[in-house]
């Protein structure tokens, strides 16, 4: 149940942090969010406030923000078509009933002939005494089918109104949101935990090492090997591993004092090569800084952004295959082995995951938020916006092949994990 509530909550604040980023920069083009949905499938929750309805669907495997004017939301009214309108005291047109089941007070039915819900915003018709009528419809005007009331957007209200660069921004924010979560996860760390100080500090000298019979002790802070100056663990341990087998000569801080050790290294075998090793452990020291921790949070970001980025190179060079590729499944194991080491490894893991969908989504793959910027990028360069039709169907192709790719991680996670 932990491992379950952990996985829920990481995932969920992944996706709506990714959601977030979407639904911020399309309002604030003027796009209205139809709905802002956490989590695929079945509706198990839903909130309507002003014109959004947000939602909590069955299956954690993703989210999204269904904004105006995007695939299947155009609604179109046709000759004949009877239906009733309220209008307000401006004469315009704030409700329409598509279901004449729905009764209200000052309703009136109106037989259609012309209409245009986006751009004139209007409806032409035959009223009950057949009288031809023409009606504008308000801004704010919602449809109601079946009980579900649906506001009309006006086309400067929909997605393909706006400019290439504010759509654009309206997709690249929901990736950008988690490298921003990313980093605040790493701030928090760093406010939280510490910052390691990376300093070359032995935290431990293993029994009858080089470095115990030299006479070094847990805590001794190493200032120079060789006579020249060490600042990092990594300098340190870099100094060792190329020396196997030679006498070095290390200059040691305790407690104030400046100590000196000779000692050789042991060789050892890595690989194909043999390094040295001295017998010590380290874990890096804490150091609780606000300013430091602001600039780890940028480092881990950037750090683990280029780590994530190498290993998709050796995906596509073929390093290693995709039997390799976890989803849902692998990455709910993963949590459960993640939580046992406590709450920060599990504050890791999920900036570490919120960077990994970040990088997924910017792939120029169909059907993913890299692949409809890489459509506004030929539109930018073309002067026009690419076939509708032609760019829906790359898309649905794309969905297709994700969810075959799904299907067939899943699968593996499965037989990894259970057989």
């Amino acid at each position: 149940m932990e491992t379950a509530i952990a996985f829920i909550i990481i995932f969920g604040s992944i996706v709506f942090f990714h959601e977030l980023g979407h639904f911020i920069f399309a309002k604030k083009a003027g796009i209205m969010v139809r709905e802002f949905a956490i989590g695929m499938g079945p509706k198990i929750f839903g909130m309507t406030k002003g014109e959004t309805i947000y939602t909590l669907r069955l299956l954690p495997i993703g989210g999204y923000v269904r904004m105006a004017g995007e695939d299947m939301d155009s609604i179109e009214l046709q000759p004949g078509f009877r239906l009733g309108i309220h209008v307000n005291n401006e004469n315009e047109i704030d409700q329409i009933v598509l279901n004449q089941n729905k009764q209200f007070p000052d309703m009136l039915f109106l037989e259609v002939e012309k209409s245009d819900l986006s751009k004139e915003m209007f409806i032409e018709g035959y009223d009950e005494e057949e009288r031809s009528v023409r009606y504008k419809i308000a801004r704010n005007a919602v449809i109601n089918e079946n009980g579900k009331e649906t506001y009309i957007a006006p086309y400067d209200r929909q997605f393909g109104s706006k400019t290439v660069g504010q759509r654009s921004m309206a997709i690249f924010a929901g990736p950008l949101f988690n490298f921003i979560l990313s980093f605040i996860i790493f701030l928090l760390l760093g406010l939280l935990q510490g910052v390691p100080t990376y300093e070359p500090v032995i935290t431990t000298v293993v029994a009858d090492s080089p470095a115990a019979q030299a006479g070094m002790k847990d805590g001794d802070l190493v200032t120079k090997i060789n006579g020249n100056p060490i600042s990092t663990w990594d300098e340190l341990s870099e100094e060792v591993k190329v020396s196997p087998d030679k006498k070095m000569d290390f200059t040691v801080d305790r407690n104030g004092e400046s100590l000196e050790f000779t000692m050789t290294p042991n060789a050892v075998e890595s690989g194909k090569e043999k390094v040295g090793q001295i017998g010590v452990q380290y874990v890096s020291p804490l150091e609780k800084n606000p300013i430091k921790a602001v600039a780890f949070g940028a480092e881990q970001t950037y750090d683990w952004t280029k780590r994530i980025f190498t290993l998709l190179g050796s995906l596509i060079t073929g390093k290693f295959s995709i039997d390799d590729l976890s989803g849902p499944v692998g990455i709910y194991k993963a949590t459960e082995e993640v939580a046992q080491y406590g709450v920060y490894n599990l504050m890791h893991w999920a900036a570490i995951l919120s960077i990994n969908l970040g990088i997924m989504n910017l792939l120029p793959l169909p059907a993913l938020d890299g692949g409809r910027l890489l459509f506004f990028l030929f539109e930018a360069v073309r002067g026009k916006p690419v076939d509708k039709q032609k760019e829906g169907m790359v898309h649905f192709v794309g969905i297709m092949l994700l969810m075959v790719l799904m299907v067939v991680v899943t699968w593996n996670d499965i037989q990894r994990f259970f057989f």
